[in-house]
């Protein structure tokens, strides 16, 4: 079957009918994952995204995931590690068919840095891995103690291999994902402990994380660039964000070490992080509460963090587009105005829960405020993109022109209601 068979809207109803268990569409569904896993769509991947409309990607490697362990019972550490070539292959194929152009290449970034130093995990057949919550990697006594990487072997290993498929099968440089030093502190020490640390010793945290960026991130970071000196380097953070440790720590601990890694690195101008998130807690009275993945540190917050000196520090650590993530909750006329201001596009991301049909009672009615919401945020990036190129903006590659962010696709999540913004996307997003 040729891929073309499957352009937007097919690829999505196919996928429709895989989740609705119709026999007739997984028996397809198979046959296109043969034919895409044996190479067959390779050149296709190679195709460059248009330039003249906004784009549309996200993290979809759990959704590749589903299909892969469904088809072909392919485990979560099976796809993830057994063979880079099917895992490039099987997330390129599954943009395809949910209709994103603009490839992004993405994998269990938490999980897999805190593997990569020895942290014990959990792996399921069909969810992300993550680390053993009751079997931390360091304590106070030898968090210095962590032996050096060795990128021969390991997950270092397979992630250059990875990167290698992939720029082999798209034609991209590449971009290496890694949990930034406070997310990565917090699972190989204990989210509840360092939450504690940041509490009562935040100087002790500051120092553990400068540790961590001079042992792990500075030598990991040094030897990528010396294979790919025009690839991206992707830091991650969620558990660094102002939602979970509020607006003062976000911007004096955990952005500050990413600071310091892009300050001190000769490629620090590739070197970024976009996933900060819960701006709208700059705006709050009165502490945020927990959160069922990481804690408020609360106690170790003192002077308020305004909302733009919250941007400011985040603008810091991603300079070449603005990002405003469904989390954050702050109306998107402020982001439209620091993206002009600052002569960049605009990301607009789409938060796993606004897709997960699991959660919708009324799917009539999610389609409805689906569409009105999908249009304002193809607006806010359509407006940028304008002003940016009226004003000399002269990049006609990504992040050019913009992009509509899914920030989770996994197998439960709405094909229906991804229609409807890719189709968004594609109508009213021409520049």
């Amino acid at each position: 079957m040729s891929i073309d068979a499957l352009t937007f809207p097919a690829g999505l109803h196919l996928l429709s009918g895989w989740q609705a268990n119709d026999r007739t569409a997984t028996e397809r569904l198979r046959n296109t994952f043969d034919a895409g896993l044996a190479g067959q769509y390779d050149e296709d991947f190679k195709s460059p995204a248009p330039q003249d409309v906004v784009h549309v990607s996200g993290s979809i490697d759990l959704l590749t995931l589903g299909i892969m362990f469904d088809l072909y019972g392919v485990t979560a550490a099976e796809l993830y590690k057994g063979d880079p070539e099917r895992y490039v292959r099987a997330v390129l194929l599954t943009l395809r068919l949910l209709g994103m152009r603009k490839l992004y290449l993405s994998w269990p970034v938490y999980g897999l840095t805190a593997e990569a130093l020895g942290a014990e995990m959990i792996y399921s057949d069909r969810f992300s891995p993550g680390t053993d919550p009751d079997k931390a990697l360091v304590d106070d006594d030898n968090w210095r103690d962590l032996d050096p990487l060795d990128f021969d072997t390991g997950i270092p290993k397979l992630l250059d291999e990875t990167l290698a498929c992939y720029r082999s099968l798209s034609g991209h440089e590449p971009v290496l994902h890694l949990s930034a030093p406070y997310s990565l502190a917090a699972d190989i020490y204990g989210q509840e402990q360092i939450i504690t640390a940041l509490t009562h010793e935040p100087g002790f945290v500051n120092e553990f994380l400068d540790h961590l960026a001079d042992t792990v991130h500075a030598p990991w970071i040094s030897h990528f660039f010396d294979q790919y000196p025009a690839g991206w380097v992707e830091l991650a953070d969620a558990s660094g964000s102002p939602f979970f440790i509020g607006p003062r720590n976000c911007k004096d601990v955990a952005i500050r070490s990413v600071q310091r890694l892009v300050e001190a690195s000769p490629h620090g101008t590739r070197v970024y992080i976009a996933n900060y998130r819960g701006d709208y807690v700059t705006q709050a009275a009165q502490r945020v509460g927990s959160s069922s993945r990481r804690r408020s540190s609360g106690g170790s917050e003192s002077g308020r963090v305004t909302l733009s000196e919250l941007f400011e520090a985040k603008n810091s650590v991603c300079r070449d587009y603005v990002i405003r993530l469904n989390d954050d909750r702050i109306p998107a006329s402020f982001y439209v105005e620091k993206a002009i201001e600052r002569n960049v596009p605009l990301f607009m991301g789409i938060g796993a829960t606004e897709l997960d049909r699991n959660s919708i009672a009324d799917m009539d009615i999610a389609k409805e405020d689906l569409r009105a919401s999908a249009s304002e945020r193809v607006a806010a990036i359509t407006t940028v993109a304008r002003s940016i190129a009226g004003n000399g903006y002269e990049s006609k590659v990504p992040p050019w022109p913009g992009t509509v962010y899914f920030e989770d696709v996994s197998a439960e999540s709405s094909f229906e209601l991804i229609e409807i913004l890719v189709d968004t996307a594609t109508r009213e997003g021409v520049i």
